[in-house]
């Protein structure tokens, strides 16, 4: 168990390090010069991916909290209620960044091309409204979520060393994994949609591109680097969506948690935000002439 444990440390740390290089980067970008209109999308996703690392239960806010001498009950609510919250923001701005980007490499004869130049005014308005929506759903964890007293009398669920989910009934159990789960359905519905939009325009366009240059191949556009950079997030996010949600389901189900399997998912649910930034990075041609800077000045 505690080489398990030692994995989750270091996928934490490498984790944290990824995002907040790439944190940085989005705000230098944004504030010093003109950003891409996914920017902005991009650097709320590294910003819910650095909580995500800090709210799960290995290092950040809990190691602050027993720090301050904080009450366990009040860290427990505040730990798993950001955790809750940052992995519902997590699917919504992927299936964001997914739509967007649909809608950016849309041919101008498509109803989406409509949207193109009020990019930055909807995206805005998405991100207040997905940040809403997600504090507000992830809300029940507040009043279920405790400090760990004795799971035998109140036949609680023990999900960590000091922090259980309390008992509900199956009405309240129900409504709940009815919301998670429609929202999560409908999120990745709408990311396989656009993927499979994305992948079709990129097909054509490669069509296009072997029909005008039959004798050379052209240079990867930017656009199309960038979506095939969200397409491979997208699939997979999807792959390690779903492998979480069978494991959530089945422990519910059984109401009970066991250890190595609380770890494992743990590992899974951290290999999306650590394989996003090392992903954007390779794939950025700003990040990379940034980094052979930095490298030519070195030597």
């Amino acid at each position: 168990m505690s080489s398990l444990e030692n994995v989750l440390y270091f996928q934490a740390g490498l984790g944290v390090l990824a995002n907040m290089f790439l944190l940085l980067f989005y705000i230098f970008i944004i504030l010093g010069q003109r950003p891409k209109p996914m920017d902005l999308i991009s650097s709320q996703l590294t910003f819910v991916h650095i909580l995500m690392f800090l709210t799960g239960g290995n290092i950040g806010i809990a190691d602050i909290f027993e720090s301050l001498n904080i009450k366990n009950d009040i860290k427990c609510k505040a730990t798993f209620y950001t955790s809750r919250v940052m992995r519902g923001l997590s699917i919504s701005v992927t299936c964001l960044l997914s739509v967007f980007q649909a809608v950016t490499i849309s041919p101008s004869t498509s109803l989406l091309a409509k949207f193109k130049h009020q990019l930055k005014k909807y995206m805005i308005n998405a991100l207040f409204y997905i940040w809403c929506f997600n504090l507000s759903v992830s809300s029940y964890m507040l009043f279920y979520v405790g400090g760990f007293t004795n799971v035998s009398e109140t036949k609680q669920m023990n999900v960590t060393k000091s922090c259980s989910l309390f008992p509900m009934n199956y009405i309240i159990r129900g409504l709940i994994f009815t919301l998670s789960t429609s929202r999560g359905v409908f999120l990745v519905a709408v990311m396989l949609s656009t993927s499979a939009y994305m992948v079709n325009i990129l097909h054509r366009h490669q069509r296009q591109c072997k029909h005008l240059h039959s004798n050379r191949n052209p240079r990867t556009s930017p656009e199309k680097k960038a979506t095939q950079t969200i397409l491979l997030l997208v699939v997979f996010f999807v792959v390690m969506y779903w492998v979480d949600f069978i494991i959530s389901f089945t422990s519910l189900l059984l109401w009970m948690y066991n250890p190595v399997i609380l770890t494992v998912q743990k590992f899974l649910m951290k290999a999306y935000p650590i394989i996003t930034p090392l992903v954007q990075i390779s794939s950025d041609k700003r990040i990379i002439n940034v980094l052979k800077n930095l490298q030519s000045k070195c030597h």
